[in-house]
């Protein structure tokens, strides 16, 4: 098993080290966290976790880097690691906005994918986007393979990784705020708080479930539960009525413009 540095202990990076001890795939004897200050994350110390406040260490003690830092963060990390990558290591950015060319400007000799989880990582239920080059395709495979395990992995192609920070990495907020918009109707025709939180979070779970294992379009899905003038087909039009798809629409075309200039 490689062993896998991970420089950053933000959301993504903590999320991807805990997804993939819960996969059982991995030990936390596996994974390094690099991290400037490693008490502030008391619980993964407790975990067991080895986490270290020198990046160019935890580089030379693995073989798949995951650079997992801010994009305001980039330069400065990337001109710190630049020295300690070399050929025989693999470099997996998940940093937003920044390009395997920009990555290679500076660091040459290694071979450098992009990849886009998003924090359902942590639950090994992430989707997680993944980009290469002609240098650093033959890697493909065994990023995949990490990001297998907690959740699932497409590979894109990179002019596309922005648009997946909007749909899959934003995306979470999104449907969790309609998670939440739903428990609050739920409320308000009866239901307690908790009561209709609990129902919102499993029916958005099942429907997104009978998509993942049917492969079927929504709408099929839809059509089984609309009944000529039922209640099902009434508050979808409502919905529609107030913009319900524009404003998703809207939100995915607004964040990836956004994600595009994070770097």
């Amino acid at each position: 098993m490689n062993k896998i540095a991970i420089i950053g202990g933000g959301n993504i990076g903590t999320s991807l080290a805990e997804g993939l001890i819960k996969s059982g795939k991995y030990s936390v004897d596996d994974i390094i966290i690099s991290k400037r200050n490693p008490n502030t994350l008391p619980l993964l110390l407790k975990k067991g976790f080895n986490i270290i406040s020198d990046n160019k260490s935890a580089i030379q003690q693995s073989e798949i880097v995951m650079l997992a830092v801010l994009p305001q963060q980039f330069d400065a990390v990337i001109s710190e690691i630049k020295g300690s990558l070399t050929a025989s290591h693999v470099l997996v950015s998940v940093v937003s906005g920044v390009t395997i060319a920009a990555i290679e400007s500076v660091v040459s000799n290694t071979p450098i994918l992009r990849a886009m989880p998003n924090t359902a990582i942590a639950i090994q239920e992430s989707m997680t986007c993944i980009a290469s080059n002609e240098k650093s395709k033959p890697h493909e495979n065994r990023v995949s393979k990490i990001f297998d395990c907690v959740g699932l992995s497409m590979i894109i192609h990179e002019e596309l990784m922005t648009s997946a920070t909007a749909l899959c990495a934003c995306g979470v907020a999104f449907f969790l705020r309609a998670i939440r918009a739903a428990s609050q109707g739920g409320t308000q025709i009866g239901f307690h708080a908790d009561e209709a939180l609990k129902m919102a979070a499993q029916t958005a779970k099942g429907a997104a479930a009978l998509l993942v294992e049917h492969g079927k379009h929504p709408e099929r899905e839809i059509d089984k539960v609309t009944s000529p003038e039922g209640c099902t087909i009434a508050g979808l039009n409502e919905m529609e009525h107030k913009g319900f798809s524009s404003a998703m629409i809207r939100g995915i075309l607004t964040s990836a413009g956004k994600a595009g200039k994070l770097y």
